[in-house]
């Protein structure tokens, strides 16, 4: 499921974004009880439990005790609440990296970014085809920006690195949040669909090993096998992807920053 952000009225969403206006001022009559604040953190907590597609006004103003109307006065509509969900949540992501140099806070950034996916696995269904540009999505980028410019590389390397270092951390977090999800979604475990489908290779593709002599080389040779049985082998695999990806992009930074 692929959400596109800012789909709203661009002015509204902005100005809801960036806190130029203020639809919590006060109105006449009693005290409504309810904030931007309050409607997107709880949005959060429900995209964070059911994923996007338990996300709706309705189930928003039913969890805060109210109707989806309610909550119009604040939120336009879910386009903008998702953009605000977006940009508020990446806020617990450090601002600045100032370690023990460019390579370790890179490093640093990269763990944070991951570790923030998985906490917030419905982040990963926003496409970047159209960005929030929120403050805290520029807040995030700024601090990847400053750590790769101590490197010394001309601007248009790091708007370059900057592109493969986010793909680096994107992709291979979204295929440790579907591995996560999927026994939850399909009611069946990796163990259960994995025995199920490859014990029918052997059927269906009696010469495999001539067909795939690269792979059942590999195979041999344990390429394959993870050493944690109790997380899946997808998640592992994900995150060894990440470690790896990661590592062979800062040593070629390093290699273009002697070549300069």
């Amino acid at each position: 499921m692929v959400v596109y952000a800012a789909q709203g009225d661009p002015r509204r969403s902005m100005a809801l974004l960036w806190r130029t206006e203020s639809p919590d001022a006060e109105r006449p009559g009693p005290k409504p009880g309810l904030s931007v604040g309050l409607i997107v953190e709880t949005a959060i907590a429900i995209a964070d439990a059911e994923g996007m597609a338990g996300l709706s006004m309705r189930a928003v103003g039913d969890r805060l005790g109210r109707t989806a109307m309610a909550l119009y006065t604040y939120v336009p509509s879910k386009s903008e609440l998702v953009d605000l969900m977006y940009d508020t949540a990446l806020a617990e992501l450090p601002a600045a990296y100032d370690g023990d140099g460019w390579r370790a806070d890179a490093a640093r950034w990269a763990e944070d970014l991951w570790d923030f996916y998985l906490r917030h696995p419905w982040v990963l269904q926003v496409s970047q085809a159209r960005p929030v540009l929120g403050p805290n999505e520029y807040v995030v980028l700024e601090a990847l920006v400053k750590i790769l410019r101590r490197t010394g590389l001309r601007p248009t390397a790091l708007r370059r690195l900057v592109s493969a270092l986010y793909s680096c951390v994107r992709e291979p977090a979204r295929t440790a949040s579907e591995a996560r999800l999927a026994e939850k979604v399909t009611g069946q475990s990796d163990d259960e669909w994995w025995y199920a489908r490859s014990a029918h290779l052997k059927e269906v593709s009696p010469d495999f090993a001539e067909r795939f002599p690269t792979l059942t080389w590999m195979e041999s040779e344990h390429a394959f096998r993870m050493e944690d049985e109790t997380v899946s082998y997808l998640e592992q695999e994900a995150r060894e992807a990440f470690e790896f990806s990661l590592a062979v992009i800062l040593d070629g930074i390093e290699v273009a920053t002697k070549a300069e």
